[in-house]
């Protein structure tokens, strides 16, 4: 019982203690997007590994504006200002989504599951970053 109590030194930290969580998770989505655009470019059509780049693509760029986007808020001081980099920033990234999706398929150059797919390149960094914590947690018995 006494090494449960010595355990506890104070607060939780709950932030990623070098910082680096955010680039570690960009870094994953470019492997996992380039990982997906060179298998399908060989054993795939076209139009699916333009999809798969084009939604890989654009999904690096949404997760780079919503990181901007929230840093810019945080960084705010509410008594002096009040925050406007608001809704017509977080509606721009999906137009320019939604935009850049409709006129590709629309001209045929992707397809549009590769692309909802390439979308989706947020879902294996989160894996790997699992897997990194996993491993940190087992194998250093590191606690939170």
């Amino acid at each position: 019982m006494s090494q449960i109590a010595d355990s506890v030194k104070g607060a939780v930290e709950l932030r990623d203690g070098d910082g680096d969580l955010g680039n570690r998770l960009l870094y994953s989505m470019v492997v996992a997007t380039a990982i997906a655009v060179l298998v399908s470019a060989v054993i795939a059509p076209w139009r699916v590994t333009s999809g798969l780049f084009l939604g890989g693509s654009l999904s690096l760029l949404n997760y780079h504006w919503l990181h901007s986007s929230v840093a810019a808020i945080l960084n705010i001081d509410f008594s002096l200002q009040r925050p406007r980099a608001g809704s017509w920033r977080y509606l721009l990234r999906y137009f320019v989504v939604g935009v850049s999706v409709f006129a590709t398929y629309r001209l045929h150059l992707i397809s549009l599951v590769a692309t909802l797919l390439g979308l989706c390149s947020f879902v294996p960094a989160l894996f790997v970053e699992a897997a990194r914590q996993f491993y940190f947690a087992i194998i250093h018995r590191e606690e939170f």
